[in-house]
């Protein structure tokens, strides 16, 4: 099996047989993605970390199939039904859905009509009404007539006979996977609002009425409709649109199954009574069924789709650039309650705290400036992150109050997003973290952490918390969960993590790592002071040689023993780099940075037989600009002053913001309001854009123009198209438009534009 596995893994990825067996025999051995991507090329031939994340995925899969195909074709021998040519057949279902098909007839049911019928001895009965059809139907089921098994008379008998053909044209395997596709490719997804629910589901209103072809639907209209339907305001159906048919004449589908089974109406004496089996097959038992099959693949589409744009959100976010080890202020804004106030050092760790009231009802400003220039004051802060939430704008201006009067301090101002960090502050890694301080102020902590490095703040948190999901709580969790803790893996990994800094939530993403190994580390750390040196690692516990292996390349000691800790060279490699050094006669330190003379090195002159030109020709790159981060440049918005409430935004205002958050109908942009805005797909450029994120990403800093403000509803329309004249979003906003055959949907931004727009940070 894993030949035939290997071979089909490199016809879909197209690549080399001998690439796939030997990820295959890496993967097995407990090597991991990132370390396979990134230290092994040689071994692959390059296969990148995309390709590699596609091939695990497709050898899970592939091996579960395989698995699921022993177990059948186990119980259908055991039942004595296996023959030469349905072990073939199972042997080349290539999907799950055609493997149960196949095993469809033969799993062991609860006693169905067909069963009792079959166990009156009818079987007989039908078999030759269909295989001779110029039988006389009533003529044959009297010779079935059997009162001890309830066969009275000659309609009982034609009843269970036309109970058994239909179970065996329902479990036809070729036939049924036919007739799947043919509704997938030319059927049509209705839906109607419930009666009685218009006014409660007017979110939902573009979908009161409306249909689409099956194959065509987007993946956030699916869920949309899903939910409408979950919800309880919408009935969704499948269709085929037909002619209207004539008395006798079959559907398109009941003619695929007749033509399968070969009844046709030649007038002879059981042919109406075998075309009425077919319209009763297709009717009571594949339709329904079919309904169910393709629900089904439009909902798991979807959910990929939709659990791909959190993925790829979340890896934006994570990879936001940092603003750097600089002291900084965290502000966690409110009204009432004040805003809580705390500084942390270079590396996050707590200083100080205060709360402060400058805004209604206690209105202490001159006060909080104060509070603020002393604590900067003390600490040498240069910078100030404040959360985006209630009260975010009001205590920006402060900021910018306190900036004006004391530029001396030379502070920077920074809104960032909040997201999650009540999540972060009720936890009990939080709890662990500062035992001493309030919950409110354990949030202050989040908000200053993830203006230094987003990353290492942003992992501490659950990923569904963030906010940059596209219907996350529709999709299947299980799924969801396993991609997001690959693209955080991916994106810890592609960093890199400082060893005597990092916390157990962030170590615990290093390739080879686990819980119980980042804990070790981190009681290592405290115990016996900073890590001096990768070797270190190997006196930590349960920390053996894989997970050394695994992860020491991916771990950094700065200004540790050995300058080649601080980069991404893996110290197996360590001995290539004295070579280099020696032959060069000088030492390693005047290599590092050093890129005039790195270029010219030829990486064939230091293979041997461990290390070919690829991994040489990485560690020249890595001696280059030893430890480089991947992330951009830090960069902020500027919200503009008085514009702080929807009620304060004008058609055509020009305003700076972040991108909060990428969906496949558009893009919602923070422009400082307490409300995103939506800029539609169609608004984002001045030529077709298929994928909002050819555009944009999450933390992007973006211009927009305002086109439609809705206080009513809370809405705001953007666009990015800056040059133009936008009159209006609502046309791609929430209109349904007809063509000659059928009303469609065209609203790309769906019901969640609606009141669900307004709401979109609390759906994430």
């Amino acid at each position: 099996m894993l030949k035939s596995i290997i071979q089909r893994i490199a016809e879909e990825l197209n690549v080399k047989q001998s690439q796939v067996e030997a990820t295959i025999t890496l993967l097995d051995g407990g090597d991991t993605v990132p370390f396979i991507a990134r230290y092994r090329k040689e071994v692959t031939e390059s296969l990148d970390d995309t390709q590699l994340r596609l091939l695990d995925e497709r050898l899970i899969y592939l091996r579960e199939l395989d698995e699921r195909r022993d177990s059948i074709i186990k119980i259908i021998n055991e039942q004595g039904k296996l023959t030469t040519e349905l072990r073939q057949s199972l042997y080349t279902a290539d999907t799950k859905t055609r493997l149960e098909d196949l095993y469809k007839p033969y799993k062991v049911k609860r006693l169905t009509k067909a069963q009792i019928a079959r166990d009156a001895g009818l079987e007989p009965l039908a078999q030759s009404l269909l295989d001779d059809p110029t039988l006389n139907p009533e003529t044959e089921a009297e010779k079935y007539i059997n009162k001890d098994k309830k066969i009275i008379i000659s309609k009982d008998a034609l009843d269970g006979a036309k109970q058994i053909l239909m179970e065996r044209f329902a479990e036809h395997a070729e036939l049924v996977g036919q007739l799947r596709e043919y509704l997938w490719d030319n059927g049509v997804m209705l839906s109607k609002v419930v009666a009685g629910q218009e006014e409660a589901g007017s979110k939902f209103s573009d979908y009161f009425d409306a249909k689409e072809n099956l194959n065509k639907m987007p993946s956030h209209r699916i869920l949309a409709l899903f939910r409408g339907r979950k919800e309880g305001f919408l009935s969704i159906t499948t269709e085929l649109e037909e002619a209207e048919l004539t008395p006798g004449q079959l559907s398109t589908m009941e003619h695929k199954i007749a033509q399968c089974f070969a009844i046709e109406n030649q007038h002879r004496a059981a042919d109406k009574w075998l075309l009425e089996v077919v319209k009763w097959t297709w009717r009571i038992k594949v339709k329904t069924s079919l309904d169910m099959d393709v629900k089904k693949r439009l909902r798991e589409i979807a959910e990929s789709a939709a659990i791909d744009v959190f993925g790829d959100n979340l890896k934006d976010l994570l990879l936001a650039a940092p603003a750097g080890q600089k002291v900084t202020i965290g502000l966690d804004p409110g009204l009432r309650t004040g805003v809580k106030v705390v500084v942390v050092d270079e590396t996050g760790k707590f200083l100080d705290d205060a709360t402060i009231y400058p805004h209604a009802p206690k209105r202490q400003w001159d006060q909080a400036i104060h509070v603020l220039a002393a604590l900067a004051q003390k600490y040498a802060a240069q910078l100030i992150s404040i959360g985006n939430g209630t009260a975010s704008r009001e205590t920006d201006k402060l900021a910018a109050d306190l900036m004006k009067q004391y530029p001396q301090l030379r502070l920077n101002k920074i809104v960032v997003s909040e997201a999650g960090a009540s999540v972060y502050s009720a936890s009990e890694l939080a709890a662990k973290e500062f035992p001493q301080l309030d919950v409110s102020l354990r949030g202050a902590v989040s908000i200053a952490r993830r203006l230094q490095d987003p990353l290492a703040e942003l992992v501490k948190i659950d990923p569904k918390a963030i906010g940059v999901g596209q219907y996350q709580h529709d999709v299947s969790q299980v799924q969801l969960g396993r991609k997001l803790d690959v693209v955080i893996e991916d994106c810890v990994n592609g960093v890199g993590v400082d060893l005597n800094t990092a916390s157990i939530p962030l170590l615990v993403q290093v390739s080879g790592l686990n819980n119980t190994i980042a804990g070790n580390i981190v009681s290592y750390r405290e115990q016996n002071g900073a890590f001096k040196n990768r070797k270190q690692l190997m006196k930590v516990p349960r920390l053996g040689a894989k997970a050394f292996e695994q992860s020491a390349g991916f771990l950094r000691v700065m200004q540790g023993d050995n300058p080649l800790d601080s980069s991404a060279v893996h110290p197996e490699t360590y001995s290539v780099v004295e070579k280099i050094a020696q032959h060069q006669k000088c030492d390693i330190r005047h290599l590092i940075g050093d890129a005039q003379f790195l270029r010219s090195l030829n990486p064939a002159d230091y293979t041997d037989e461990n290390f070919g030109k690829l991994t040489i020709k990485d560690i020249i790159n890595e001696l280059e600009k030893p430890g480089r981060d991947p992330r951009p440049e830090f960069k902020t918005a500027e919200f503009k002053e008085g514009v702080e409430e929807p009620k304060d935004l004008k058609p055509d205002m020009i305003l700076q913001g972040v991108v909060t958050n990428v969906t496949n109908f558009g893009a919602f942009v923070d422009i400082g309001v307490h409300q995103d805005g939506l800029v539609h797909i169609s608004q984002l450029a001045d030529k077709f854009v298929k994928d909002p994120r050819e555009i944009v990403k999450a933390g992007d800093v973006v211009k927009t123009k305002v086109v439609e403000i809705d206080l009513k509803r809370n809405r705001i329309a953007l666009t990015m198209r800056l040059n133009e004249k936008v009159e209006s979003q609502a046309k791609p906003m929430g209109e349904l438009h007809k063509n000659k055959r059928q009303k469609k949907i065209v609203n790309q931004a769906a019901p969640e534009n609606n009141a669900m727009a307004a709401a979109f940070a609390k759906l994430k």
